[in-house]
C-alpha cells in the first residue's frame, strides 16, 4: 500500500492556506488511499528565535486542529516529530551525504536568513539545515508521496537526491519519494499581499485567515481584500493576482474552477462577500471539533502518545538500517 508523510510546523496558528493547501486533503482524501503519517514538525519551529511556552502551545494547538479537520487516528497515524528520536537520529547521518551547497541553494533559506539578518538576529546554522531533518522526516517511513505545497517541492526534490545518493553510495536503503502538490489551491495567497503565500505570521496578520477566527473577523479580512486596478473580475494569476487569489479561494471551498466563477461576478465587492461566507461555512465544524476536542485534553494526549509509539515502531527498522549501512558499530547485545 502507499505511504505518505507530511507534517505542519508550529511556528504559528494553522491557516486557511494550511487547511486548502494541505491539511483538507490529509483528511478528505489521503487518509483513505494511503497509509498516512501527520506530524507535528516541532524541531523545525527551533530553526529561528522562539518562545518554548509559545512553542508547546502551539504543538498541541496543530494536533488539535488535525483531529478536528477529520483526520482519523485510528486511520493514520498522528503524532509529534521531537517524541520519535529516529528523526533526529536520522538527520545526522544525512548530514554526512548532504552538501553545504545544496543547502545554500535551498529558497527558503536564503529568503529566511535574509529576514533574520535585517532584525538584526543571527542565522541559526539549523536553518541551514533544516531541510536534511525534513528528509529524514520523510525517509525514516519509507513514505511513496509527500503531500506538500509548491513552495516545499524543492526539498523533496532534495530528499530524492539524498535518498538516491545514501543508496548508491552504501546500498538500497530508503524509498525515493514523490511530491504530490494538490490539485486546487496548492498555495493561497495573503489578502494584504496577493504575491505572497499566506504563512502563518505577519507584523499585522490581517491578511490572514487563521482557521479559529470568528466568522466576523473572517468578513473583515476579505472585505479589506487587496484587489486590483480596474472593476473587471477575470481570472488571471499575473494582471489580476488579488481577484485571482479570491477566485481560488472560493473555488477551493466549493469545489468548482476558479476561471469559470469569474463569469458569475461583476463586482468586487460581491466577490468578496461570497468567499467569506464560504470560507466561514468551511471552517464552522472544524471550529466546532475543535473546541470540543479542546474539553478533552487527555484525549489528544492519548492520540499523541499512541501516535508516537506506532511511528518510532515504523522508523526505527529503517533507521537502524542506515546506520548500520554507513559503517557504525551496532551496539553490543542489541
Amino acid at each position: 500500500m502507499t505511504r505518505i508523510f507530511s507534517g505542519v510546523k508550529p511556528t504559528g496558528h494553522l491557516t486557511l492556506g494550511n487547511y486548502l493547501g494541505a491539511v483538507r486533503q490529509w483528511a478528505e482524501v489521503d487518509q483513505y488511499r494511503a497509509e498516512s503519517l501527520f506530524s507535528v514538525v516541532d524541531l523545525h519551529a527551533l530553526t529561528v528565535d522562539h518562545d518554548p511556552g509559545r512553542v508547546r502551545r502551539l504543538s498541541r494547538q496543530a494536533a488539535t486542529l488535525l483531529l478536528a479537520s477529520g483526520i482519523d487516528p485510528e486511520r493514520a497515524v498522528v503524532f509529534v516529530q521531537s517524541h520519535v528520536d529516529e528523526h533526529a537520529r536520522l538527520s545526522y547521518l544525512l548530514e554526512c551525504v548532504a552538501t553545504d551547497g545544496e543547502m545554500r541553494r535551498m529558497i527558503q533559506y536564503k529568503e529566511k536568513s535574509v529576514r533574520e539578518r535585517a532584525r538584526g538576529g543571527s542565522v541559526r546554522l539549523s536553518l541551514l539545515t533544516y531541510p536534511v531533518l525534513m528528509a529524514a522526516d520523510i525517509l525514516a517511513y519509507g513514505a511513496d508521496e509527500v503531500p506538500v505545497g509548491d513552495d516545499q517541492t524543492q526539498h523533496v526534490e532534495l530528499t530524492r537526491d539524498l535518498a538516491e545518493r545514501f543508496n548508491q553510495r552504501y546500498g538500497q536503503t530508503f524509498v525515493v519519494p514523490r511530491a504530490t502538490p494538490p490539485k486546487v489551491a496548492a498555495r493561497v495567497m495573503d489578502l494584504q499581499d496577493p504575491t505572497s503565500k499566506m504563512g502563518k505570521s505577519h507584523e499585522s496578520g490581517a491578511g490572514i485567515v487563521y482557521l479559529l477566527d470568528e466568522p466576523e473577523v473572517v468578513r473583515k479580512k476579505f472585505s479589506r481584500a487587496v484587489t486590483d486596478s480596474g472593476s473587471e473580475v477575470g481570472y488571471d494569476r499575473e494582471k489580476q493576482p488579488g481577484v485571482s487569489n479570491l477566485l481560488e479561494i472560493l473555488a477551493a471551498c466549493r469545489g468548482a474552477d476558479p476561471e469559470a466563477l469569474s463569469g458569475s461576478y461583476d463586482s468586487y465587492g460581491a466577490l468578496k462577500r461570497d468567499t467569506a461566507d464560504a470560507v466561514i461555512e468551511l471552517l464552522r465544524p472544524v471550529q466546532e471539533r475543535h473546541k470540543a476536542l479542546m474539553a478533552d485534553p487527555a484525549y489528544v494526549e492519548d492520540v499523541l502518545r499512541r501516535g508516537a509509539e506506532r511511528a518510532r515502531g515504523m522508523a526505527r527498522p529503517t533507521v537502524d538500517g542506515a546506520y548500520r549501512a554507513i559503517g557504525l558499530l551496532p551496539p553490543v547485545g542489541v
